[in-house]
């Protein structure tokens, strides 16, 4: 279940950033925050409701951590997108998975961790970085001369977001439920694009554009919850690395949504890219399973 929750959760981002495409002509980044943070809160309000889980926590610094990390990976993926083309900027953004699998297996190697684990590492990590590959075959990412600062934001977009997931894991390990998690997140949400708000300004108001921010806050809050659902799985029942790998899929989702809705020409070299992926995520998918179909989460 945790590689579905991955891939619906995948599936939602995507189409959550075709709505941001739409919706960043008419508001801008701080606006588009705030109100994806406000529907986020209203949605995950109702969610938390009905499956009976209080918004009260015990935690409130861990998620303050949460997420002061999450909206500053998102502010600097945001910007990203504005001064880079698309492409480089989402190969830069899904670099977090590289980044989760540096933090594990360096972890492992720094405190000396040796054993059963070990050995399964490597065949992961392999993976992931095949996986990675395929981003950029699929992306063909570039840099100009004098897109280096901005490219490094990008950067920063990835490693922030790595940060974010293992915050995710460590409330999971201490029994956080999903929607308390994303709930605090979209309070912090809103909380910083309100801030941006007071210093770039407001745009002018439009019903029918304002539209798009409907969806924006649902796949949003959908994304964030079906995430975290899957992470808080693999804190729980092992396979951080593998779920780190299927995040990937959501290229595979918005370059199908930019061949149909936005009509982009998907080169040889991109197919190929799609086809590493895949392939990727099921031989992760397959080795955790048959290494340690029952193992408990990784110690980090």
């Amino acid at each position: 279940m945790q590689a579905l929750w991955m891939i619906l959760s995948s599936l939602s981002f995507a189409s959550m950033g075709v709505c941001i495409k739409f919706a960043s002509s008419h508001f801008n980044g701080a606006e588009i925050l705030f109100y994806r943070g406000v529907l986020g809160i209203f949605f995950m309000a109702i969610y938390a409701r009905v499956v009976g889980t209080p918004l009260r926590t015990a935690y409130p610094a861990m998620h303050a951590w949460r997420s002061v990390v999450g909206v500053v990976s998102m502010a600097a993926w945001f910007y990203a997108i504005s001064n880079l083309p698309l492409a480089t900027a989402m190969t830069l953004n899904y670099m977090s998975s590289i980044w989760i699998a540096a933090f594990l297996v360096g972890g492992a190697l720094m405190l000396g961790k040796s054993g059963p684990k070990g050995p399964r590492q490597g065949p992961l990590v392999l993976a992931i970085l095949t996986s990675f590959a395929g981003v950029v075959l699929l992306l063909r990412p570039a840099v100009a001369q004098n897109q280096s600062f901005a490219a490094l934001i990008g950067l920063l977009s990835g490693f922030g977001a790595a940060f974010a997931y293992m915050q995710v894991m460590a409330m999971a390990r201490l029994g956080e439920p999903e929607a308390r998690t994303v709930f605090y997140f979209a309070v912090g949400t809103t909380v910083a694009g309100g801030l941006g708000m007071l210093l770039v300004g407001i745009s002018s108001w439009d019903w029918q554009h304002a539209l798009w921010l409907l969806p924006i806050g649902l796949l949003a809050s959908l994304g964030q919850l079906t995430l975290t659902r899957a992470y808080s799985s693999a804190a729980h029942h092992g396979g951080t690395l593998m779920i780190a790998n299927l995040q990937y899929s959501g290229v595979v989702f918005a370059a199908l949504y930019g061949v149909i809705l936005f009509g982009d020409n998907i080169p040889l070299s991109g197919w190929a890219g799609m086809i590493l992926i895949m392939c990727s995520a099921i031989a992760a998918t397959v080795l955790r399973s048959r290494a340690a179909p029952n193992a408990p989460a990784e110690e980090h």
